[in-house]
C-alpha cells in the first residue's frame, strides 16, 4: 500500500517553497534536558506553517476569489503571508482565544480577518460556508496531502543538518506537521508526537482507530486544539509515529521558562510542548539516545509570555 503522503511528495514541496522560506537553524540544547532543537520558531510568521501554506498555493490554481483558511492563528497568518507574496486575496477565519500577537500577524499581511467561536472547529464551519458562497479555495491546516508535504520539508531539511538522531520529538494538534514529518522519517528516526493533556485528538484517534472528537482545554489551544485530526494524518500517524506523548500545562509553562533561561528562546506554549515532555519525563530517552525535539512556534504575546516565566505553579 503507497503511503499518502510519500518522500518523492517531501522532496518536490521543499524544491517548490524553497525560494519563499528560511532555512531554521539547529544547536544543541545544554539544559535541563540535553538534546538537538531545530529551531523552526524563527520561519517567517513565527512557525513552521508557512511551509504548508506555500506548498499549497503553488500547486493550485487560486481563483479570483483568492484562499480561505480556518486557524488558531499560525495557520492563518502564514496563509495570510503566502498570498500577499504571492498576490492572491486571503479572507481568515479565526477563533476568539487566538493570541492577538497572531491575530496582528494576520491583519500585517493585508488579509480579511473573521473573529468567530471559542474553538478552532467553529471558524472552521464559518470558512467553509464563506468558500460554498464565493468560490475561494481552502488551505487547510493539516488535513491536506499539499499541507503535510509542505510540513514533511521540516523533517527533509533537518536530515541534512545533522546526522544520527534516534528521537524526534514533535507537537502536534490536527497533526500535519509531525505527519509530514512522519511520512519523510518513514521508521528510520523513531517519531513521538507530543500534545497537551487536555487537547489530544491523534491520540484518541489512535486509541479508537478511527478520528474522533476531543474536548479541547490546554494553554495550548490556540495553536494545539484541533477537535478531530484527519483521517490522512491518522493513517500516516499510525504507520510511522511510535507513539503520542501528553504532557499536561504545567510542563508546558516550564518548557518556556526552560528554553527562555537557558537559551533565551521566547516561544508560545505550542512552540515548547515538545520540550515539555522531555523536560517532565513524558518522554524518557534511552542511555545514549539521541532526541531531536522541534521548537516550532513563537507567536506570543510578550505580557502573556512573561506571566509563564514567573508562574512557577
Amino acid at each position: 500500500m503507497s503511503d499518502p503522503v510519500s518522500q518523492d511528495d517531501i522532496l518536490a514541496a521543499a524544491e517548490r517553497i524553497g525560494p519563499h522560506v528560511r532555512r531554521t537553524p539547529v544547536m544543541a540544547l545544554d539544559g535541563p534536558a540535553l538534546c538537538e532543537v531545530k529551531l523552526e520558531f524563527l520561519q517567517a510568521t513565527g512557525s513552521f506553517k508557512v511551509r504548508g501554506a506555500f506548498n499549497t498555493l503553488l500547486s493550485s490554481v487560486v481563483p479570483a476569489a483568492g484562499v480561505a483558511a480556518a486557524s488558531g492563528g499560525n495557520h492563518g497568518a502564514a496563509v495570510a503571508y503566502a498570498a500577499h507574496r504571492l498576490g492572491h486575496k486571503a479572507a481568515i477565519f479565526v477563533p476568539t482565544i487566538a493570541s492577538p500577537a497572531k491575530v496582528d500577524l494576520i491583519r500585517a499581511a493585508g488579509a480579511e480577518v473573521t473573529l468567530i467561536g471559542e474553538r478552532y472547529a467553529e471558524a472552521l464551519e464559518a470558512c467553509d460556508a464563506y468558500m460554498a458562497d464565493t468560490g475561494a479555495i481552502g488551505v487547510h491546516a493539516y488535513a491536506a496531502a499539499s499541507t503535510i508535504a509542505g510540513q514533511g520539508t521540516v523533517a527533509a531539511e533537518w536530515e541534512t543538518q545533522t546526522a544520527g538522531l534516534d528521537t524526534v520529538l514533535v507537537a502536534c494538534g490536527g497533526g500535519g506537521l509531525v505527519s509530514g514529518m512522519a511520512a519523510w522519517f518513514a521508521g528510520r528516526v523513531k517519531v513521538v508526537a507530543v500534545e497537551p493533556e487536555g487537547s489530544c485528538a491523534l491520540k484518541a484517534a489512535m486509541d479508537a482507530g478511527h478520528p474522533v472528537d476531543v474536548t479541547v482545554e490546554s494553554i495550548a489551544a490556540d495553536s494545539l486544539g484541533a477537535r478531530r485530526t484527519g483521517s490522512i494524518n491518522l493513517a500516516i500517524a499510525e504507520r510511522y509515529v511510535d507513539h503520542v506523548a501528553l504532557v499536561a500545562d504545567d510542563a508546558i509553562r516550564a518548557a518556556q521558562r526552560a528554553l527562555w533561561q537557558t537559551a533565551r528562546i521566547v516561544t508560545e506554549p505550542g512552540g515548547a510542548a515538545a520540550y515539555g515532555a522531555l523536560l517532565s519525563g513524558a518522554y524518557v530517552p534511552e542511555r545514549g539516545e539521541r532526541v531531536g525535539v522541534l521548537v516550532c512556534g513563537a507567536n506570543t504575546d510578550p505580557v502573556i509570555f512573561n506571566n509563564a516565566l514567573h508562574d512557577e505553579a
